[in-house]
């Protein structure tokens, strides 16, 4: 999956003649914080509400200092560079760039939910499991294994870590309700049960696991 497919082309880029008066009234109308700065078709940078409220809103935001001047990622960048660069510097928009450097649209926070909500790991019936695993140790192909011989599948996984632990947070998803036998499976096999969550719980926690993801691709 390319950056390119989750383009939002609702967007209109600001100019550098807009006001901070306009970029404000047009970040409460799409309810983000950042906005891109577009002179013809070059990305000159990324504006965020506190850049407008450090300056005087009436001025043109072409005369601001920016406190982030260009991070965009590139039409062929896979998703996960997308997030990381979402969750390392804290953005509610990332805009997208060709190889010339050309602004081509931007992905917002909200589109990028929108995607995870609709794969399959998340629409497909199933339950979460969270192992606590020793770093060393951790084998997903083991996991799986021990998962399939329940009669059941492993629909996604990702790893939580914290460099001060030796250990890390397995989350995985599996493909079935009724999760007893599964879990006896893998405490025989020495894993530890940290949490276990049945569907409506996940849903209800997907945006707690999105930041998760966040946060393990920062690592």
């Amino acid at each position: 999956m390319y950056a390119s497919s989750l383009i939002s082309s609702d967007f209109i880029p600001l100019k550098t003649s807009d006001t901070g008066e306009d970029a404000l009234s047009i970040m409460a109308d799409y309810n983000v914080s950042h906005l891109p700065i577009v002179n013809d078709k070059q990305l000159l940078g990324l504006i965020s509400q506190d850049d407008v409220l450090l300056n005087d809103i009436n001025e043109p935001v072409g005369s601001y200092p920016l406190s982030l001047l260009q991070p965009s990622v590139y039409a062929s960048d896979h998703i996960f560079d997308v997030m990381k660069l979402l969750g390392q510097e804290q953005l509610t928009v990332i805009p997208v760039i060709d190889r010339d450097d050309n602004y081509l649209g931007l992905i917002t926070e909200k589109k990028l939910m929108e995607f995870f909500a609709n794969t399959a790991s998340f629409t497909e019936p199933g339950s979460l499991i969270v192992l606590e695993i020793p770093r060393q140790d951790y084998s997903l192909a083991q996991i799986s294994q021990i998962v399939e011989s329940e009669g059941s599948v492993v629909l996604s996984s990702f790893v939580t870590t914290n460099l001060s632990s030796a250990l890390v947070d397995v989350t995985i998803k599996v493909r079935s309700l009724q999760i007893q036998t599964i879990i006896a499976s893998l405490e025989r096999y020495g894993y530890s049960i940290k949490a276990t969550f049945q569907e409506e719980d996940f849903y209800s926690n997907l945006h707690d696991n999105y930041d998760a993801l966040i946060s393990y691709l920062n690592v």
